[in-house]
């Protein structure tokens, strides 16, 4: 079952401790959504591999 955004924060906020900063709540929320977007990368195919990284920086390289 897909999880809402706004259910997703709930659940984060819900079990972050009770003296949490605005700061900690935003930072974790962050987290949770580049998270979120990593994966959804990865299942449109929208990665490339580590040595194929590696290849296309080092092209560039001086």
């Amino acid at each position: 079952m897909a999880t809402t955004a706004k259910e997703a924060a709930r659940q984060i906020i819900e079990h972050l401790p009770d003296q949490a900063t605005w700061d900690d709540i935003m930072y974790e929320l962050y987290v949770k959504q580049k998270i979120e977007a990593g994966l959804q990368a990865v299942r449109d195919g929208r990665v490339v591999s580590h040595e194929e990284a590696k290849r296309r920086l080092l092209k560039n390289a001086p």
